[in-house]
């Protein structure tokens, strides 16, 4: 009997352990479910606007039932991979329809193709050799614009899925703005093609460069002259900035959205479109962590765009923080030249309550 007993009290407690846990878990769910339902909005009532990042079709069931306010990246480049021949117009039509009739309504910024760097497509150039860094090579609208029918073809079924919807078209990699000039010109081409063909296509759609490319966010002032909004991409932003290889295990201990250049150069890119007048979303994997939230709407963002998991997190860091209150704080980090002093002040500031 004895044994049993000593058995028997652990296990009772083990029991009880993974009942509060359960319980936990299920008063965590709950609350999210009700915060899921609710606006974002601030402390201090300053509505925030939380859309998604998506890919595949589960991406959009996950993006509704997590309550987001439309999509800030529909990545296109899952069309193109692992396949002999490139998707025809009518194929992209169809899934880029898709996206907008089950969005029912809601704003959706599409992302022309991102091939190349870490990204292969088995029906892009075989013949070309392969360049020694992908990431600083022919990629996203540098291979669109000298890949004419794959743009062309590209642009004429958003054109056509943009038809009576709230869609943005979203260019990336820019770093220059005759890029964005060009962009335009074959947009219009696009629109003519299929003027032509009497087809319905949307004749004005909001045109917007990915800010991702240190040049870019130097240059923010002038990219915000030539385009109805702008996006920064942290992710390559960082990598770009900071010159290391995020997939490279030997220095991704160097990247670090805290970084003083990296912070200033987001913020160049706030300023800039604040001035402009024109919108300014963040949809690299900055926005969708809570670390972070905070100082972000310190430094002027107002639109961020994310995994749909990371949306009800984000809002529940939102309605706790008081926009007006968390300027000095965020301040001293921007002024920080030191990052153990920066985390330092980014726990102050993730610590502050109302």
């Amino acid at each position: 009997g004895e044994r049993n007993a000593a058995v028997r009290t652990p296990d009772r407690r083990l029991q009880r352990w993974y009942r509060d846990k359960i319980r936990d878990y299920k008063n965590r769910q709950r609350a999210l479910a009700e915060t899921r339902d609710k606006k974002a909005v601030s402390l201090n009532g300053e509505a925030i606007t939380l859309q998604a990042n998506v890919e595949l079709p589960d991406d959009l069931r996950a993006a509704r039932k997590f309550g987001c306010a439309g999509i800030g990246l529909y990545r296109t480049e899952f069309m193109f991979m692992g396949r002999e021949r490139l998707p025809s117009e009518e194929e992209q039509y169809r899934a880029y329809r898709n996206v907008v009739l089950r969005m029912r309504g809601m704003p959706i910024t599409i992302r022309t193709l991102d091939l190349g760097a870490d990204k292969k497509v088995d029906s892009g150039r075989r013949d070309a050799p392969l360049p020694v860094n992908p990431a600083l090579g022919l990629r996203a609208v540098r291979l669109c614009l000298q890949e004419h029918d794959l743009f062309h073809t590209q642009l004429k079924a958003i054109l056509r899925a943009a038809y009576g919807a709230e869609v943005r078209i979203m260019i990336p990699m820019l770093c220059a703005t005759h890029e964005i000039r060009q962009v335009k010109a074959r947009i219009a081409l696009a629109q003519a093609s299929l003027e032509r063909r009497r087809a319905r296509f949307a004749r004005h759609v909001p045109v917007g460069a990915m800010i991702e490319v240190p040049a870019a966010a130097i240059n923010a002032a002038a990219f915000a002259r030539h385009c109805d909004f702008l996006s920064i991409g942290t992710n390559d932003l960082i990598q770009y900035t900071l010159a290391i290889d995020r997939m490279d295990d030997s220095v991704n201990y160097l990247y670090d959205p805290l970084h003083p250049a990296v912070l200033r150069l987001i913020k160049a890119t706030l300023d800039a479109a604040r001035r402009a007048d024109i919108p300014v979303s963040m949809c690299g994997e900055m926005a969708g962590d809570t670390r972070y939230t905070r100082l972000l709407l310190g430094m002027g963002l107002r639109e961020f765009s994310m995994q749909p998991s990371s949306v009800l997190q984000v809002k529940e860091v939102i309605a706790a923080t008081d926009i007006d209150g968390v300027g000095a704080l965020t301040d001293k980090i921007l002024g920080a030249d030191d990052s153990d002093a920066m985390h330092d002040y980014l726990r102050q500031l993730n610590l502050m309550t109302a």
